[in-house]
């Protein structure tokens, strides 16, 4: 039921949503980061290994995943509205607005996408 709540979103955090792939599908497509599974009811991310501006664009960030989960959490809250789903929503979006935070100030710093702290 909660993939369901995906149906539909053709991108999260930026990133292309395959949702072609099936449970007898054994080949991932290099260029896509983020899958979705109504028939093997699942959901998959290939995440970034390494810094973006050494290693280039490989796989997707931590956030793809936060608001992937923010998403479901909405997306059941219109079924199955409560008061816990909207303090789950309100929490993933402020580890997104964080996480926005630190990026901002690593550009300004100069260090986003590198390995330096």
């Amino acid at each position: 039921m909660a993939l369901e709540t995906l149906h539909g979103v053709k991108e999260i955090g930026g990133f292309e949503v395959d949702h072609g792939y099936t449970k007898d599908h054994q080949e991932l497509d290099e260029k896509k980061y983020v899958y979705v599974s109504q028939d093997a009811n699942c959901i998959g991310f290939k995440i970034q290994n390494g810094p973006i501006k050494e290693v280039g664009v490989n796989g997707c960030q931590v956030d793809t995943l936060i608001e992937a989960a923010r998403l479901i959490i909405e997306g059941l809250n219109e079924k199955f509205p409560c008061q816990e789903n909207r303090r789950a929503i309100n929490g993933l979006c402020y580890a997104l607005d964080a996480l926005r935070l630190r990026k901002i100030n690593r550009e300004l710093r100069g260090v986003e996408g590198t390995s330096n702290p």
